[in-house]
């Protein structure tokens, strides 16, 4: 890869990694092509990106974005996000279903270093779209329970008449 290439790498991760919810780290090593595909499919379905990055080039990408230092080692593949919960729960996801291969690192939420009970606990939060529909039920119940009553006192109305 050439020097420009890297630097053109980089400044898209940084622009990337800035608006960034969640960032994590996992490892990958010893997984299969297809286990990977896996991986990239259910991040692609989220609109979450995953890609495996050289550490030299992550680390710089990270600083560029105004994220705190972490320590890239040995092989790294990232999985970030908008969201913060979504990046989380592919990454979850991933080490639950691939256990022998792939495995949770670190991560950063809104830039800054997570701890792993942090990213797991992100992992078990329902999203965004799944709590927006509880609200609505929570307040639809109101209005349900009003129109069942109706609907009861008119029926109760029609047998006496």
């Amino acid at each position: 890869m050439t020097r420009a290439r890297k630097e053109e790498l980089v400044a898209e991760m940084a622009a990337e990694f800035k608006d960034a919810g969640a960032i994590i780290v996992c490892d990958y090593k010893g997984m299969t092509v297809e286990k990977l595909e896996v991986v990239r499919n259910l991040a692609k379905d989220e609109d979450t990106k995953v890609k495996v990055i050289n550490n030299k080039l992550a680390r710089i990408a990270l600083k560029n974005a105004g994220c705190e230092d972490i320590e890239f080692t040995e092989t790294n593949l990232v999985i970030w996000g908008d969201a913060q919960v979504t990046p989380c729960k592919i990454a979850d996801k991933a080490a639950t279903d691939f256990k022998d291969t792939f495995s949770i690192k670190t991560g950063l939420i809104q830039g800054e270093v997570a701890s792993m009970e942090t990213i797991n606990a992100m992992a078990k939060l329902p999203t965004r779209d799944v709590l927006l529909g509880m609200l609505l039920n929570v307040w639809n119940a109101p209005v349900q329970n009003f129109t069942i009553g109706l609907s009861a006192l008119a029926a109760k109305k029609e047998e006496e008449a």
